[in-house]
């Protein structure tokens, strides 16, 4: 049986787990941009708005729909995380090559660098 170090790609179970996983989270991120975006959405004409301080209902609008866009983004690389499932080339290190351990995948899902890929590319950014 071969060890972590000499696979080159998660098997199709494996892959199949990390899917669910996923699609779970989309859904919970999905949920979170929805009601952020309702937030953003407060009926202006309500009472209770006219009673806030207009600032802060400003900043609050603000503050919710920088952390709506950051749902969005979220959403969006956990699909391009569903596609390299579906290519077979989800969990393999953009920069190394390698296999991206799972306890990595399982925290950070959408990831496509290892940690040592991250870590060159962190040195050749400072670099520049």
């Amino acid at each position: 049986m071969a060890n972590q170090q000499e696979k080159t790609r998660y098997s199709d179970e494996e892959l199949q787990e990390f899917k669910e996983l996923i699609l779970e989270k989309i859904q919970q991120a999905e949920e979170s941009y929805n009601s952020l975006k309702e937030s953003i959405m407060v009926d202006e004409s309500d009472p209770t708005f006219k009673m806030m301080e207009e600032g802060a209902s400003t900043l609050q609008k603000e503050i919710s729909s920088q952390q709506a866009q950051r749902q969005l983004d979220f959403i969006r690389k956990l699909q391009a995380a569903l596609v390299r499932i579906e290519n077979k080339t989800y969990g393999i290190c953009r920069i190394t090559g390698k296999l991206i351990p799972k306890g990595r995948l399982l925290a950070v899902p959408h990831t496509t660098l290892s940690l040592e890929g991250k870590e060159i590319e962190a040195k050749n950014k400072k670099n520049y």
